[in-house]
């Protein structure tokens, strides 16, 4: 036997109809934003992630599905969506008509991550994007629809962790103060932290290695460096989320390492199991779209573990409801010919429908019935044919009525519509 790719996963019939919910809702309401989707490749060249993501982070250097091609050129598995996203924009020239530009995306990403709960190499985010609008607005309307999203699916106990990463001006004395401190506490850093801190060194903040955490417990926060038009910009988003009622805090270690991430970084999480914890995340890279070969273009993201959300959310609310409308029991080769051409017109009509194709038993026919959740069973046998009359079961209430099978296609579709 064959089994599946550590770290890789099935997603079987019962909890895909969770996934559908809760991909139908976040599409409602990124539309209502308008936000369109976009469908990218899974695999690109690596730079393109080399060069966005940087080339000394984890994810490039030690997590990423690389290989060379039959022609030697490096290839990679997306491990997000981000970098695709913008080189689309780019290549196919997207801002030349309207920079304004509103994208959402679902859909798997890889890593080769130590597998554990929650955590798999293939998994899966729901991705938006926001380019050519600098106002802080739209950081605003980003953070949101994020907090609306998890309303709308039940997830409650929901907060914003916001921080502001300055820009190219205000940055440098930030840069400097928290070296000075880096400096002070370099034999207290991990490994890691001690090699990229001179090139990185707000990664350090981010670090998850508790002697690394209580090493930079007092460093400086960016927010005390801002320029007036940084500050600006975080009093806005701040002030908006207070109007909407959004709830939220500063969190000074929220860090995102490279140059071209700017201004406004978010992350949300929820306490909805018990322990607080991040479903998603993001924030302004306004450098990145010029860093890659675009024009100068203010941007800003985010993306949902969709693993973990549906987990969230399974756990809260339960799997989704299953089930089929119609179940048609069909006894004896003629009424198992009719019925199947009912199936096929029926379907057709919209209506989720099966059928029994082994000529069993009305007993082991209703007991299939009841393991698909059919709403309502259509009876029909040799007797049923010769007087021109099926029987409707509803599986719920238990009653039965005949239904003539003259026009019974248009009459199911209207009943079971209703």
């Amino acid at each position: 036997m064959i089994h599946l790719i550590r770290g890789f996963r099935d997603i079987l019939p019962g909890e895909v109809e969770l996934w559908q919910r809760i991909e139908t809702v976040a599409k409602d309401l990124f539309e209502h934003f308008s936000y369109r989707e976009i469908r990218i490749p899974i695999m690109e060249k690596t730079e393109l992630f080399a060069r966005s993501i940087g080339e000394d982070t984890d994810i490039v250097e030690k997590e990423m599905y690389t290989f060379a091609d039959r022609k030697g050129d490096l290839l990679t598995l997306r491990p997000e969506a981000t970098a695709s996203i913008v080189r689309a924009y780019i290549q196919h020239k997207l801002y030349a008509e309207d920079p304004v530009r509103k994208y959402y995306l679902v859909g798997p990403m890889f890593r080769r991550e130590r597998p554990q709960k929650g955590r798999y190499r293939q998994f899966y985010q729901i991705d938006v994007e926001a380019f050519g609008v600098a106002a802080p607005y739209i950081d605003v309307q980003m953070i949101f629809m994020l907090h609306t999203l998890f309303n709308r699916l039940g997830v409650g106990d929901t907060q914003a962790h916001l921080n502001s990463l300055g820009c190219p001006q205000c940055r440098p004395a930030y840069r400097q103060a928290l070296m000075a401190l880096l400096d002070k506490v370099h034999a207290q850093l991990c490994e890691d932290c001690r090699r990229r801190k001179a090139r990185n060194p707000l990664r350090v903040l981010d670090c998850k290695v508790p002697a690394c955490q209580q090493a930079v417990a007092d460093a400086p926060a960016i927010v005390d460096y801002l320029c007036p038009e940084c500050r600006d910009h975080f009093d806005t988003v701040t002030r908006s989320l207070d109007a909407l009622q959004v709830p939220f805090v500063l969190n000074k270690r929220l860090v995102r390492g490279l140059d071209y991430y700017t201004r406004t970084a978010f992350e949300m999480q929820t306490g909805a199991l018990g322990a607080q914890s991040a479903v998603a995340g993001g924030g302004r890279y306004d450098g990145l779209i010029e860093a890659l070969g675009g024009p100068p273009t203010p941007a800003i993201g985010f993306a949902i573990g969709f693993d973990r959300l549906a987990e969230i959310v399974g756990q809260l609310q339960g799997s989704a409801p299953s089930g089929i409308g119609l179940f048609i029991a069909a006894l004896g080769p003629a009424a198992q010919e009719k019925a199947f051409m009912w199936l096929s017109r029926l379907g057709d009509q919209g209506i989720s429908v099966e059928m029994d194709f082994a000529g069993r038993s009305l007993k082991a026919q209703m007991k299939r019935a009841d393991r698909l959740g059919a709403g309502h069973v259509l009876i029909l046998g040799d007797a049923e044919l010769q007087k021109g009359m099926a029987q409707l079961r509803n599986m719920t209430t238990k009653e039965q009525q005949e239904i003539a099978l003259d026009g019974l296609v248009e009459t199911l579709a209207r009943e079971l519509k209703k």
